[in-house]
């Protein structure tokens, strides 16, 4: 799957991210982001398992969470690093617009899996993906990402049944482009 850069998403619930260039480096390639989030939305809680994340804040206020961990808060210039593995979340803790600038890295599949995540909001209208996207994301790409909100076994038998189903009844025709997962 070809993305041209800047590649600009934006999904039905106020976030939207401009990935504006993978710049090559040692270590993997680095993804240059720019998330604008409307008050009181940002992602749920989640994993990303083979990639560091960094946002600052340009303007506004972010809220941050670190599983189990207090939530916390940074404003203009201010830094937020979150490693890989650690499941987290950031939300819009004000009341403009938050803009944060930053990096993924290494870049992987994170700009296709975003853009079809925020695709398959934007079909079901809600924070809740599309059902047959959502299981073929979250199946295909387990070991990269996970949402760590959805009950283990939701993850473990529901949505592995409903991927099989929607392979059955060829819903993932719209895929047949998608990278391949990593398997680190």
């Amino acid at each position: 799957m070809k993305i041209s850069y800047p590649h600009i998403i934006e999904n039905c619930l106020g976030e939207k991210i401009i990935f504006h260039a993978v710049q090559k480096e040692p270590g993997g390639d680095k993804v240059i982001v720019e998330n604008l989030v409307t008050p009181g939305h940002g992602p749920l809680m989640h994993t990303h398992f083979l990639q560091d994340e960094e946002l600052t804040v340009i303007k506004g206020k972010i809220g941050y969470q670190i599983l189990g961990q207090e939530a916390q808060y940074a404003g203009g210039g201010e830094t937020v690093l979150f490693r890989r593995g650690t499941p987290h979340r950031f939300w819009n803790a004000g009341e403009e617009i938050l803009n944060c600038k930053g990096w993924i890295k290494p870049a992987n599949t994170i700009v296709f899996f975003l853009s079809a995540i925020y695709a398959a909001q934007n079909k079901s209208g809600k924070a809740q993906p599309e059902t047959f996207d959502g299981a073929y994301l979250l199946t295909r790409y387990a070991k990269e990402y996970d949402l760590t909100e959805i009950p283990m076994l939701v993850k473990r038998t529901v949505i592995p049944l409903t991927y099989l189903l929607g392979r059955i009844l060829g819903k993932y025709k719209h895929f047949k482009d998608a990278p391949e997962p990593l398997t680190q």
